[in-house]
């Protein structure tokens, strides 16, 4: 184990502004469901970088790691802004030291584990247990509509899946860790649901709806399943570019979990045919950003090139056939969204490429952050299409996708069996299939 400059690092998450790292624009919710979604989209980040901090560290990758903290840490700034757009500037400046402070807790953790230090191990997750506790008084404080045990509970939780993230990472398991970081991944979810209910009922006059209806249930499961996505691309081209083969080929199995994952999610709404459809679908455009980061790799500009026009052309192909699915989706708008998460991603792996982890970090909060642009009208559009079985519109996420040059729209590609798996094998009939 190569030596780890805990000092450094642990200033790195705890002190620095991180002023290099731009912070996402605070934008006031105004329904549970955007609460939930904004929540979520925070919480499941702050769990992804976590485990990037964690893997570079235990992996000697120094500058990966910093970088990593610092994303990590304008996450954490993100978050208490969130906080303060309900509760105040006060609440946000009490959040932030206290939220920072279990992120110590890990770095704590994690120099223990690496060190072997079981002593060590053992003090950090006694603070981790405490720190539950302190959490759940603090929001409890906050919401009445919180009790200190529940959120304790939760973000014991919270704490314990990442914590098996840590051990399978320093055992060498990159399988286990990919796996392990889904599960805990997943959870996040459980406590945004939980806040942004628990907010609603607090202020009822500024939030409207419900954080677990049926249209919002469906907004939030496409929001965080693309955002997994799009961490666990970028997971798989940073172990590739690094020459770390077994983390790479876990990175991509998780991948394809997420890939199968989200045929699910569209075979929920559209049925099993269009499940079956979608993921060789989908998958192949996993396969042209394989094609890219081996030409990247390899120096093989004409490789790069090929599986950039694969891509572009991919986005309209897949831009014509959600236009052909839905009447509330048009080919152009489409397409410039699939076009930017295609840009969007190539940032991240070309900064990856360049070995500059700083920038590699601040991409990647974009591409992720693109998502719920992507995620929020297509699940409007769905809602639209489908009114009888979700209730109604998805708050504050406009019905027809606008021409905003946002990421991939891949689930609502099935919006009709038929369409799928006639049309749609037409449109991929070029010779754009990656085993």
């Amino acid at each position: 184990m190569r030596s780890l400059h805990w000092g450094a690092l642990m200033i790195m998450l705890a002190l620095i502004a991180f002023g290099s790292v731009p912070a996402r624009a605070a934008t006031a919710p105004k329904t549970a469901a955007d609460l939930r979604v904004a929540l979520d989209s925070l919480l499941t980040e702050h769990t992804a970088l976590a485990a990037s901090a964690t893997n570079a560290a235990l992996g000697g990758r120094d500058a990966e790691f910093k970088a990593a903290a610092a994303a990590l840490d304008a996450n954490s700034v993100d978050l208490s802004k969130a906080i303060g757009l309900v509760y105040g500037a006060d609440a946000e400046k009490a959040f932030l030291p206290l939220w920072r402070s279990h992120i110590g807790f890990f770095v704590d953790y994690t120099q223990g584990v690496a060190a072997k230090d079981q002593a060590k191990q053992d003090k950090a997750v006694n603070d981790l247990v405490q720190y539950t506790q302190d959490f759940g008084a603090f929001l409890a404080g906050a919401n009445p509509n919180l009790t200190k045990e529940a959120v304790a509970d939760l973000v014991k939780t919270h704490v314990l899946t990442l914590k098996d993230v840590v051990d399978a990472q320093a055992a060498g398991t990159p399988d286990q860790a990919f796996t392990n970081l889904r599960t805990a991944y997943t959870h996040m979810d459980m406590i945004g649901n939980a806040l942004a209910g628990a907010i609603a009922k607090q202020f009822p006059e500024r939030f409207s709806g419900s954080s677990d209806s049926p249209a919002a249930v469906l907004r939030t499961t496409l929001n965080w399943q693309l955002q997994e996505h799009t961490f666990l691309a970028a997971s798989a081209t940073n172990a590739a570019l690094g020459g770390r083969d077994a983390e790479f080929k876990a990175a991509a199995a998780a991948l394809d979990a997420n890939s199968v994952d989200l045929s699910k999610s569209i075979g929920s709404v559209y049925g099993a045919d269009a499940e079956k459809a979608f993921l060789p679908l989908w998958r192949s455009h996993i396969g042209f950003f394989v094609d890219y980061t081996q030409g990247v790799a390899a120096k093989d500009q004409a490789k790069q090139d090929k599986a950039v026009n694969d891509l572009v052309q991919y986005t309209q192909d897949f831009g014509a056939f959600l236009a052909g699915a839905n009447p509330n989706l048009t080919k152009e708008a489409v397409a410039d969204l699939v076009k930017t998460h295609v840009l969007t991603l190539k940032d991240v792996v070309d900064a990856q490429a360049a070995g500059t982890p700083d920038q590699a970090y601040t991409k990647l909060r974009t591409a992720f952050a693109h998502m719920t642009m992507i995620a929020d009208p297509l699940s409007a559009a769905i809602v639209q299409q489908f009114p009888e079985r979700f209730g109604g519109g998805v708050a504050a996420a406009p019905a027809v996708m606008p021409n905003t040059g946002i990421a991939e729209q891949r689930w609502l590609y099935l919006v009709s069996a038929g369409l799928l798996l006639g049309a749609g094998l037409a449109l991929l009939r070029r010779s754009r299939r990656v085993a």
